[in-house]
């Protein structure tokens, strides 16, 4: 993979981040997703369509998901690979 390096004023940094973290996403994400449509020479038409069955995506499986009353407590490594052990 290549590192690339932009210079861009802070301001719209500044706004990328706090969009990008708002989407659960980060600059760099959002870059490599372009990038990559740029490349394959996909239309603004195309990348719509991706955006918004991904919204849908989503908002399905915030529909779907229950509500706790306690944080979910993450498995041990020992738990993770048990199953595997057997």
């Amino acid at each position: 993979m290549k590192n690339i390096t932009l210079k861009i004023d802070d301001e719209t940094y500044r706004k990328a981040r706090v969009r990008a973290a708002k989407e659960g996403t980060s600059v760099s994400a959002v870059v490599r997703e372009y990038l990559g449509a740029f490349a394959k020479g996909d239309t603004d038409d195309d990348h719509m369509k991706r955006v918004e069955a991904l919204q849908r995506l989503y908002a399905e499986a915030d529909a779907r998901a229950t509500s706790r009353d306690s944080p979910l407590v993450p498995l041990t490594r020992d738990e993770i690979y048990a199953e595997r052990l057997r």
